[in-house]
């Protein structure tokens, strides 16, 4: 997979990949061509029966530091439409694989929207975090005014989007924004040992749990617990469920194969 704006590793470590974005003299500001790269990337990633967790970064000076304004700033609501602004974005919400953001440096507007999106996030100590699009007269578009809402509260979303202000990734972690604080030498090794535990588990669980996760976003409590129970039930189809099960009574560590 040889991409212009982003860096892939299908085989990162063992059953876990790792999307790099590459743009750094542009602190990895979000164009529509790495965007369609990005959604090609996890396409093809969550095809491959090989990956069972996938990393999402940076670098140290940033993880993205938002949308390419340049890009955006001569373009109607029609041109928005023509190119569907927000198809990658509807790509990294269907991802089937759990997605770990390894925050290092601004995840800024459109970064921080991107890292929300992922299931969970590790931040190096110099993570920032925000929606500054009311700045330069917008306001968030890819999910900053919901998925913000949902993790941090109305008082702190309302703060950050109406005046912009960037929040500490100390500050993310005590909101419930981001999963972990680490030195930011470490943050992509921290966001590694992560994924290595999800990606000890069955494919076939971990998809459907974080399936059920999502969810609970979208649906009242009953519906909710109707879904859960329908995909708990259907991990009882599976391979993984047998082998999970005895290798408990044998009092052995599970070889899960994704069946």
């Amino acid at each position: 997979m040889n991409y212009e704006f982003i860096l892939v590793t299908p085989e990162a470590k063992k059953h876990i990949a790792l999307i790099q974005l590459n743009r750094p003299k542009e602190l990895n500001a979000l164009n529509l061509q790495l965007m369609l790269e990005l959604k090609d990337a996890l396409q093809n990633l969550d095809k491959n029966d090989e990956v069972r967790c996938i990393i999402i970064t940076g670098n140290q000076q940033a993880f993205a530091a938002g949308a390419d304004i340049k890009q955006m700033e001569s373009r109607t609501p029609v041109d928005l439409i023509k190119i569907d602004q927000f198809e990658t974005w509807d790509q990294i919400r269907k991802t089937s694989k759990p997605i770990i953001a390894a925050v290092c440096g601004f995840a800024l507007g459109g970064g921080c929207e991107l890292a929300m999106t992922c299931d969970m996030i590790v931040a190096g100590e110099s993570a920032k975090f925000g929606q500054p699009e009311i700045k330069i007269g917008i306001m968030p578009g890819a999910g900053g005014t919901q998925r913000l809402t949902r993790a941090v509260g109305k008082a702190l979303a309302m703060e950050m989007v109406l005046t912009g202000k960037f929040i500490s990734a100390e500050e993310a972690q005590k909101a419930g924004l981001i999963n972990r604080v680490v030195p930011d030498e470490v943050y992509l090794d921290e966001a590694l040992k992560l994924a290595s535990e999800v990606a000890t588990m069955s494919p076939i669980a971990l998809r459907l749990a974080k399936e059920s996760v999502l969810k609970s976003f979208e649906t009242g409590l009953q519906e909710g617990l109707y879904f859960e129970r329908k995909n708990f039930y259907l991990t009882f189809s599976s391979e993984d469920q047998k082998e999970g099960m005895n290798a408990f009574v044998e009092k052995r560590r599970a070889n899960f194969s994704g069946k």
